[in-house]
């Protein structure tokens, strides 16, 4: 046992020297009380892939009662702006291609009188350039426009969490679990941890090896009695400690601000978080070991954030992309922590229901470890 003496000795060593630098590092520790408050309030406040305050054309061609009920219905909604009013396609054309409108409703001649016989139809014209958005707004524009029956009542005004039911021989009722209401703001704040913890990891390690070079003392380093993967374990330390910190704020502040509190076992989350965190620093750690420089160690870091961020699932669904491209996604450890972190937030999951992320995660931190060690060299010359 003296040698594991021996090597935990070594390891806090190297965590107790790395620490003392980060403490007197203000605008380390600035960034990491600031970011997690500003993407708090972007992911809980700001985005959303909900349409609202839509911007849209008529263009009646009917000009009856059938047909303005028809636009007030559309307004019950509450997603659209009062519509822009024109007399022809031209009109309605021009405002879509200056982006002043994202969707043109064109209600047909004898529009009434269609519904007096065998039913109408109504044209709607959706700019596509935002396929998401594009999907929506037309979706809700359909659903209104087919279940509209001008004989009934005009519907009381809606909030925009509303779904408008559409109305024909067949009766579909959908019922949404895990998140019912369909709430991009749980979406999106059930991966923060996650994207927190990438963005944290990556841009504080991959400076570490290169700033020591740069400044001379990375031979120091490497002639201490300790060895390569010793010394990435102790730089490691201290981070782990900061990244637990984030992933409290992470997972109190939806729930004091917005109610969004773990589904599942708190415990399971603090576990499965442990090698994500491993893996994420290491994967800062190899980029330093590979850079020359600050600015290369920089650049290599935003090449691994950003594609974390998009082939992860964490903004965009995985699930959607390509074979290939998918798989690829796979070999970031975002990729696996943000489906532990929505089956424990989102689905009451617990260890067993994570036990596969957690595994490639651990298996992932093994794998870059490795490759630091295959890096670094031990000793000088």
């Amino acid at each position: 046992m003296s040698w594991l003496r021996e090597f935990l000795s070594n390891v806090l060593a190297i965590a107790y020297k790395e620490a003392s630098v980060l403490r007197h590092d203000k605008a380390l520790m600035g960034a990491v009380l600031a970011q997690p408050v500003m993407m708090f309030l972007l992911m809980g406040v700001a985005l959303s892939n909900k349409p609202a305050n839509v911007p849209w054309v008529v263009l009646d061609r009917d000009g009856s009662a059938a047909a303005r009920r028809l636009v007030e219905e559309v307004m019950a909604t509450g997603t659209f702006l009062p519509p822009e009013r024109v007399t022809g396609y031209e009109g309605g054309e021009a405002l879509l291609e200056r982006g002043k409108a994202l969707a043109m409703l064109v209600i047909p001649r004898d529009f009434r009188r269609g519904f007096e016989r065998s039913g109408a139809e109504v044209q709607v014209l959706v700019d596509g350039s935002d396929p998401l958005q594009a999907a929506r707004v037309g979706g809700y524009l359909t659903q209104i426009a087919s279940g509209f029956d001008p004989a009934r009542r005009p519907p009381p005004s809606r909030g925009t969490d509303d779904r408008v039911r559409s109305r024909g021989p067949l009766d579909l009722r959908q019922r949404f679990w895990f998140n019912p209401t369909l709430s991009d703001r749980e979406f999106f704040l059930a991966a923060l941890a996650g994207m927190l913890l990438t963005n944290l990891c990556l841009s504080a390690t991959s400076l570490g090896l290169v700033a020591e070079r740069e400044s001379g003392t990375y031979e120091q380093t490497l002639a201490l009695p300790t060895t390569p993967i010793q010394i990435v374990l102790g730089k490691l330390v201290p981070y782990v400690g900061i990244c637990y910190l984030i992933l409290l704020f992470a997972t109190i502040a939806p729930g004091v601000v917005f109610g969004l509190w773990p589904e599942g076992s708190y415990v399971t989350l603090f576990i499965v978080t442990l090698p994500f965190v491993l893996a994420s620093l290491s994967v800062g750690v190899l980029v330093s070991a590979l850079a020359r420089t600050s600015a290369q160690a920089v650049f290599i870091s935003v090449f691994f954030i950003l594609p974390s961020f998009v082939l992860s699932g964490a903004m965009f669904p995985y699930q959607f992309m390509p074979d290939g491209v998918r798989q690829i996604g796979g070999l970031f450890p975002l990729r696996w922590y943000q489906i532990a972190l929505r089956r424990i937030i989102e689905r009451g999951g617990d260890l067993g229901d994570v036990a596969v992320p957690t595994l490639v995660l651990c298996v992932l931190f093994l794998v870059v470890l490795a490759m630091i060690r295959w890096r670094m060299k031990p000793r000088l010359g």
